[in-house]
């Protein structure tokens, strides 16, 4: 993956993931509807989808099927197509739907390119911010010119943890459980409301670690690679990669004590 015969098909991806977050980014904050309602559910009744969701999806795909035909695309809205050129595409096009909804600032679009099932090149645009991450395999992470690097591991208990909360009642109750344990346990616990963007924020060294249950490949995909690349070690449980199932990440150092701490606490089952 990491072999110069990669880097003109890795340089081409970042490229079409730029402009096609840019131009997702650009309809969700400039096109959002005064009345902007629920348009659907999904695993709740809090689970929503917006109008918003639907059209930004729609024109990612649509400018990822005029740039990349051959490419195989999973979406969170439903799109789904299997490729013939070793390229898919992980597309979250709102995430931090409910903060959009609520007229939050904290909603990005979120776009990775796998190369034969591995993240090569993750871009989160976050326009309410003013700003773009992205990363490529082998090759850093950045936010414009701004090269991005985790903090430094700081003890537990003076770290700053990210998190998230599912939509289903029975894994929000367990993970509040996890929260009642852990929240003594550290310098405090942020929840923002989008996994891409406190990924990011884990690479900027805004957060010092992240963790939540639930996540989705689109919801993680990018976010995660621009983590790694900007120092962090990202995992689930012991020994297994980020997955549904527990996501985390943090740089090494802090990373170990607070996996197995999620661990001890059952932070990946409901």
């Amino acid at each position: 993956m990491n072999d110069v015969s990669n880097a003109p098909l890795k340089a081409e991806l970042l490229a079409v993931a730029l402009e096609a977050a840019d131009r997702a980014a650009a309809l969700l904050r400039d096109g959002r509807p005064a009345d902007l309602g629920v348009a659907a559910t999904k695993t709740s009744s809090i689970d929503v989808v917006t109008e918003m969701d639907i059209a930004s999806e729609k024109l990612i795909t649509g400018f990822l099927a005029d740039r990349r035909p051959y490419d195989g695309v999973l979406g969170e809205e439903g799109a789904s197509s299997d490729g013939t050129s070793g390229v898919r595409w992980v597309i979250d096009p709102l995430d931090g739907t409910v903060n959009y909804l609520y007229g939050l600032p904290s909603w990005a679009v979120s776009i990775a390119a796998e190369i034969d099932g591995e993240a090569a090149v993750g871009v989160v645009a976050a326009p309410m911010r003013g700003e773009t991450y992205r990363a490529v395999l082998g090759e850093g992470a950045f936010a414009g010119d701004r090269r991005l690097r985790v903090r430094p591991a700081p003890a537990p208990d003076q770290a700053l943890i990210g998190t998230g909360f599912g939509y289903l009642t029975a894994r929000r109750a367990a993970q509040a459980e996890v929260l009642r344990s852990l929240l003594p346990e550290v310098r405090d616990i942020r929840r923002g409301g989008s996994a891409a963007i406190d990924l990011c924020d884990v690479a900027c060294g805004r957060l010092d670690g992240y963790y939540e249950r639930g996540l989705n490949p689109w919801d993680y995909a990018a976010g995660a690679l621009i983590a790694r690349e900007a120092g962090a070690v990202t995992g689930g449980r012991p020994g297994d990669p980020v997955s549904t199932e527990l996501t985390v990440a943090a740089p090494q150092g802090l990373f170990e004590p607070l996996q197995a701490r999620l661990e001890e606490l059952g932070a990946w089952h409901d």
